[in-house]
């Protein structure tokens, strides 16, 4: 039997056991599955054993982050990382790594989905289209305008971000791009209009699409007074952060009042989604509501061959580290 040399902790899954992970270690990791998204059933003594930690959907506290005596870095699974104490981690001398390169196809095609639907207005032709008892072409929706006279803003113009403004472009689409972390000269190099104020590109887009993390500054960026500086009529994508966007009661007023055309959301602060007005309305498929806001179970980023990468890629930045002492994907506090 041969003598395992590291022990690799994997906090939860949400894709049966930990088998290809084990198969990316090597036969000298033994791998300690916790299972479990809840952070108070974590073992001291099994924590104190481990030299990596990978981290699924659970939140990782100093309750945890103390008890790692011997840990080399922490690596999540996906690339946000708001359920990591960033802070206690570096007090204790860990580095912590994201997993940024999966998944961009996925999710930048389920974004171009969502807008290319919602422009079209496919899901409202087909709810309306259920109840036609007479006349059926007459029935086609206003406005509704070609893809060319429409503008597109793109909050966050990183991977994903970019992957979008590909996929757009053959469309038509007059591209607009908001992100103050790029250089200048890298609207050139994809081909985008860069904006320079948040509020610019909100008041001249037909429809804006997310695309950035939830921070300090970006939290709560399309509450009650952000979804008003909206263009009236626009059309709003999510597949970032859920906690980009204010309370469900400022997103249900825009809906209702025909200020915010539809929405289009993966992501939301609770998952599962719990009891709101606007959900009932979702739910139960009212009429005014019908085909105008779309949601997915925060699932934009999965495909088959995606759920591979992410965890193939996150054991192989714990391969290194283990191996070389390198943490790729370094994220500090």
């Amino acid at each position: 039997m041969t003598q395992k040399k590291y022990v690799v902790g994997i906090t939860d899954h949400m894709i049966g056991t930990p088998d290809l992970e084990a198969e990316v270690l090597g036969s000298d990791v033994e791998i300690d599955f916790f299972a479990t998204t809840d952070e108070t059933l974590f073992d001291a003594d099994r924590l104190g054993r481990l030299d990596a930690l990978l981290v699924w959907g659970a939140r990782l506290t100093s309750r945890s982050i103390s008890r790692l005596h011997r840990c080399r870095g922490v690596v999540r699974y996906g690339v946000g990382y708001e359920k990591i104490d960033l802070a206690a981690l570096a007090n204790a001398g860990i580095p912590f790594a994201n997993n940024p390169d999966y998944g961009t196809e996925e999710v930048a095609d389920h974004a171009s989905a969502m807008i290319l639907s919602l422009h079209r207005r496919l899901w409202e032709h087909d709810a309306r289209a259920r109840g036609y008892t007479s006349g059926w072409q007459v029935h086609s929706l206003k406005p509704l305008s070609r893809s060319n006279r429409a503008t597109i803003g793109i909050i966050g113009v990183g991977r994903i971000g970019t992957a979008v403004v590909n996929r757009l472009k053959p469309f038509g689409f007059h591209i607009l791009g908001y992100d103050p972390g790029q250089p200048p000269g890298h609207e050139k190099a994809v081909g985008y209009q860069r904006v320079d104020r948040l509020d610019d590109i909100l008041a001249q887009s037909d429809i804006v699409t997310l695309h950035c993390p939830a921070t300090a500054e970006s939290r709560g960026m399309l509450d009650a007074d952000g979804l008003a500086r909206l263009k009236p009529g626009a059309i709003l994508v999510n597949t970032a952060r859920g906690e980009l966007l204010g309370d469900l009661d400022a997103l249900e007023a825009a809906l209702r009042s025909g200020h915010l055309a539809a929405a289009a959301i993966d992501t939301l602060t609770q998952e599962p989604p719990g009891h709101h007005p606007l959900l009932s309305a979702w739910r139960d498929r009212e009429d005014w509501l019908a085909g105008r806001l779309v949601i997915t179970p925060h699932n934009a980023f999965y495909s088959d061959h995606a759920a591979v990468e992410m965890r193939t890629n996150a054991a192989r930045t714990v391969k290194i580290l283990l191996d070389e002492g390198r943490l790729r994907n370094r994220v500090t506090a």
